[in-house]
């Protein structure tokens, strides 16, 4: 098997090298991720500069761009001949619920899925993130799952594990997403020059955690794997937007 692995944290994550080194059991493993932490950085692309690589070894390379940019480069040009499927992660902290809009991790792996390859996000969930291991784990038992029994091609896998050790986990559910409140207003402070900046204040707090969600999963103990899909339209909508269009 050869699988693409990236991320939003930085080729010197230790999520991403945690990631790679479990998937190595499974076949050839290329790491191209971004030269400094993009998180963040949702579904953007590179357009307005060239992007510039670095070879660290003969497995990682380093892109001055974003998540995308990363697995855009590595399937369009730099392997030669597909890779069988795009891993994202390990992110240093979760990717639920509202979150997966913004994350670079998910638009990795999306960018994979729309260039035709099976893809999953993996992201580690706790405060001080010591089981890289635990998620690790789960990262190469749900590519061998997806290996042998694919999911449908407009889909990817947002995987979220709670920062346990392996023993501690109590399973996986399958989950949708979550939801939280507004996000908290900004944070305005001053530069040494006295002009003013601001700051993206915390996220909101949970709002739908209810059972199902991918909060509640996490918190008691068990991995979520919540499918989400890469085609938007909301199809249940077409029908009477089409009759609301008519009073215009």
């Amino acid at each position: 098997m050869r699988l693409l692995v990236s991320n939003d944290d930085g080729i010197h994550a230790p999520g991403i090298e945690a990631l790679a080194n479990a998937l190595a059991q499974l076949g050839e493993v290329l790491t191209v991720a971004p030269d400094r932490n993009c998180s963040g950085a949702s579904n953007s692309l590179t357009l307005t500069n060239p992007l510039r690589i670095s070879h660290l070894d003969d497995n990682r390379v380093s892109v001055n761009g974003t998540p995308t940019d990363c697995v855009h480069l590595a399937i369009r040009e730099l392997y030669q001949g597909e890779p069988d499927m795009v891993v994202s992660g390990i992110n240093a902290g979760a990717n639920l619920g509202d979150d997966t809009l913004y994350s670079g991790t998910v638009a990795a792996a999306m960018e994979g899925r729309f260039l035709g390859l099976p893809a999953i996000a993996i992201s580690l969930v706790g405060r001080e993130l010591k089981h890289y291991d635990s998620a690790a784990h789960y990262a190469v038992e749900i590519v061998k799952a997806l290996k042998a029994n694919p999911i449908a091609q407009d889909q990817i896998l947002n995987v979220n594990v709670p920062d346990l050790p392996l023993n501690e986990i109590q399973g996986i559910k399958v989950t949708r997403l979550g939801a939280r409140h507004k996000a908290e207003d900004m944070i305005r402070t001053q530069d040494p020059a006295g002009r003013d900046i601001y700051w993206l204040g915390p996220p909101g707090e949970e709002q739908d955690a209810s059972e199902g969600t991918d909060f509640d999963a996490i918190a008691n103990g068990y991995v979520s794997i919540t499918p989400l899909t890469v085609d938007l339209t909301a199809y249940s909508q077409i029908d009477s937007l089409q009759q609301w269009v008519k009073s215009l």
